[in-house]
């Protein structure tokens, strides 16, 4: 079966375990339809570059898949009627990254450095 990254972009208003329980729901979408989710990540609640239906903020939710593309193309039509989903991605890949996507990779090293104490 081919290999999809899909992230889509949940409105601000959500919290965040709201965001991740639709990604959650959207992977049971795809298991039913015969495909599985290598992993869900939940990006946080980051600045969007210009306004998407009055939204200033999103929270982002990126998902491996591998499903047929019939079972993509119903996830998208799902993410179409969701009134909570500003926008979504789905792009063919060769193959999967393993461990951490380079989003969560520089979130950690961001929160790793020291902090500089103000005088």
């Amino acid at each position: 079966m081919p290999l999809y990254e899909h992230t889509f972009i949940a409105r601000q208003d959500l919290s965040g375990p709201q965001a991740q329980a639709l990604g959650d729901t959207f992977s049971q979408l795809v298991a039913e339809q015969g495909g599985t989710v290598g992993k869900v990540e939940y990006w946080g609640l980051r600045n969007l570059t210009y306004r998407i239906n009055k939204n200033r903020k999103g929270h982002y939710v990126h998902m491996n898949i591998e499903a047929t593309p019939a079972a993509v193309d119903e996830l998208e039509r799902n993410l179409r009627i969701n009134e909570d989903i500003l926008r979504y991605l789905t792009v063919k890949v060769e193959a999967h990254e393993e461990g951490q996507s380079i989003v969560l990779q520089a979130k950690s090293s961001r929160d790793d450095r020291q902090r500089r104490d103000r005088f």
